[in-house]
């Protein structure tokens, strides 16, 4: 038996996963959690061979999570389910220690497929990403310069480009306004970009938003 916990801070999107893995009769869901905080507790007491991961939360982001899970050699598989187009984010999950990424909007069937792929201990990667992985070996020179960026600077950087105040920014990741406006320093330092109005041409041209 494959034991999961989803972490997903939509609870409509967690029953919709749910939903799909009970037509499995190898995998069970074991726990659920919201966020970050929620998730550290629920591990603690609950059996967890596969975590399903979103990577936009509240607080602390899935790459920080997944971060976290890795630095700290936890024996659980992470399989990241994100909105979040893979072409901007896979490799960047895969980097950072997860097992595969797949697309909330993806095939049902797939989700099922990829849970038991990195149940496994293999990587679960659709055609597109391992295309891109390729390309990414073969022409690492041509990597975008966002690459560099933390998860908390890039979603500062998508945030910003969408059009979001700093405070709104600040209150959705429950942080400051003065870190938010930090990482924007960052981002810009890193990016070479002088203005609010540059990040959003970047983000653009990028395919960020």
């Amino acid at each position: 038996m494959i034991h999961v916990v989803l972490c997903d801070d939509h609870a409509v999107v967690r029953r919709g996963i749910r939903d799909t893995l009970s037509e499995a009769v190898d995998i069970k869901v074991t726990g659920e959690a919201g966020g970050y905080a929620e998730l550290r507790e629920l591990l603690r007491s609950t059996l967890c061979d596969v975590l399903l991961l979103d990577l936009s939360m509240p607080g602390r982001g899935g790459l920080e999570v997944l971060t976290g899970l890795t630095e700290t050699d936890s024996p659980i598989k992470v399989l990241v389910v994100s909105m979040f187009p893979a072409d901007q984010y896979a490799i960047r999950c895969l980097r950072a220690g997860a097992k595969g990424y797949v697309s909330k909007a993806g095939d049902p069937d797939e989700l099922i497929s990829a849970t038991r792929t990195v149940a496994q201990g293999r990587k679960y990667v659709t055609a597109e990403v391992a295309q891109m992985l390729a390309d990414s070996v073969a022409r690492p020179a041509l990597e975008a310069a966002h690459a560099a960026l933390s998860e908390r600077e890039l979603q500062t950087l998508i945030k910003i480009a969408s059009g979001q105040r700093l405070s709104d920014i600040a209150e959705e990741l429950m942080l400051s306004p003065k870190t938010v406006s930090v990482y924007r320093t960052r981002v810009m330092e890193k990016l070479g970009l002088p203005t609010n109005a540059a990040l959003t041409v970047y983000a653009i041209r990028n395919n960020l938003i």
